[in-house]
């Protein structure tokens, strides 16, 4: 089946659907597992941290309990992201997210949120098989010997009787066994087909099933063995010796519980013809802050204090002003991904301190409502974040009015993981 080239020379936009609807009864837990604890953060945070944290994501959709669109757990209270409603079974929750993608996303992808170690490499790897053969599918190659049992146990001399012991029919070439994971990523107009069968009865135990039901091809990715579900006790047992693992990293000297601190200046120039934006907040003034984004200094100090914290360079490195993609770009959407970037390693902002430098205007009656953003971003209490404003008494550039000056302090924690089926406290994530 032919496919169409993806437009030459443009950014390609990206959405992430999250199948997050399951409840996990074979975890034995009170709660959907996705909102287990693992490592200081739901389940389900991991997974959303990693697509947020991935610059060619531009949006994620989580598909969950119907009650979260009401009322979500506040780690889904963050700018990028967007809650639908599940279905049935997992196909019509991930046909619900379908219909929620933006018509300008030319690549989407499907996780499922019991699989909290995906990475920005297996992201990005994922994205551009889809780009360039339409259809892909995270997976790793079998290891051990495959038999094969058929499950109705009609082999040989067992009979029909479910309580008859399975014999094995052949052995299985084990090379050419792939074991499949997620993400699958797709171009928009073949999981568009293949929603399209699902919906006119086809059923498959992915989407990728779906996509070939549909005569499409489907390319391999290859997985890792890290990239697992987490399905049973067991297996978040593993998961948890798995966050062990990802604590022990070199970033730092990390202990059981590790806080690092990070601090983050910017100033940008006053001029005519800009709006004044600071904190995601557009301030009635004369004349804005000239910048390759919408130079919003407040946010900018804040990026590269969380960056900072957790050596990870600063804004100019990861959202450079010689890429067009951040042209004009909303800074509090990039505090957004700092903050996700540095989840993925493992670490979460716990406060944040912000001083402005500016004669005029007079900030005061924005600063709650600049508080407010950044906590948004950063997934924060408003409580969390303090943001005060003073002058400089007629001295340097922000004395004189000709610029707009932030200090910012950012402290991250990264707390010790437990062990068992526990809920996370949502009211601390």
């Amino acid at each position: 089946m032919g496919l169409a080239a993806l437009p030459q020379g443009q950014p390609m936009h990206a959405t992430a659907i999250i199948a997050a609807g399951g409840r996990g009864r074979r975890l034995g837990a009170a709660v959907p597992k996705q909102l287990l604890d693992l490592g200081g953060r739901p389940m389900l945070q991991w997974s959303v941290d990693a697509f947020l944290a991935c610059e060619r994501i531009g949006d994620v959709i989580v598909v969950g309990p119907p009650e979260w669109v009401d009322a979500p757990p506040p780690f889904l209270r963050r700018p990028g992201i967007r809650l639908v409603a599940g279905g049935d079974r997992r196909q019509d929750s991930v046909a619900n997210g379908f219909d929620a993608v933006s018509g300008t996303s030319d690549i989407v992808l499907v996780h499922d949120a019991a699989r909290p170690f995906v990475d920005a490499d297996t992201i990005e790897r994922a994205i551009v098989a889809a780009a360039e053969s339409g259809a892909a599918v995270v997976a790793v190659q079998a290891r051990d010997t495959v038999k094969w049992s058929p499950a109705d146990g009609s082999v040989g001399e067992v009979g029909a009787d479910a309580g008859a012991p399975r014999v094995v029919e052949r052995t299985m070439p084990r090379e050419s066994v792939f074991l499949a994971q997620t993400p699958q990523a797709f171009r928009r107009a073949v999981l568009a087909e293949a929603v399209a069968l699902g919906r006119a009865g086809g059923e498959g135990t992915d989407e990728a099933a779906l996509a070939e039901q549909a005569g499409h091809r489907v390319r391999i990715v290859p997985g890792s063995a890290r990239n697992m579900k987490v399905t049973t006790a067991e297996d978040l047992a593993m998961a948890e010796a798995l966050v062990h693992g990802i604590d022990r990293r070199p970033v730092g000297d990390r202990g059981p519980h590790t806080i690092r601190v990070g601090s983050g200046y910017d100033l940008h120039r006053l001029v005519d013809g800009r709006p004044l934006i600071l904190g995601g907040v557009t301030i009635p003034f004369e004349r804005g802050l000239a910048g390759h984004s919408d130079a919003d200094a407040l946010c900018h100090a804040v990026t590269d204090a969380v960056l900072g914290a957790a050596s990870q360079g600063d804004i100019g490195q990861h959202f450079p002003d010689s890429d067009e993609r951040w042209r004009g770009a909303s800074s509090i959407d990039l505090l957004r991904r700092a903050a996700a970037i540095v989840a993925a390693l493992g670490y979460r902002v716990a406060n944040v301190d912000a001083t402005i430098i500016a004669e005029r205007p007079t900030l005061g009656p924005f600063r709650a409502a600049m508080a407010s953003g950044l906590a948004a971003a950063l997934g924060l209490a408003p409580s969390a974040v303090s943001v005060k404003a003073k002058t400089n008494e007629g001295v340097d550039a922000a004395g004189r009015g000709e610029a707009i000056a932030v200090h910012a302090v950012a402290l991250l924690e990264q707390p010790s993981a437990g062990l068992g089926p526990r809920a996370a406290d949502p009211q601390k994530t």
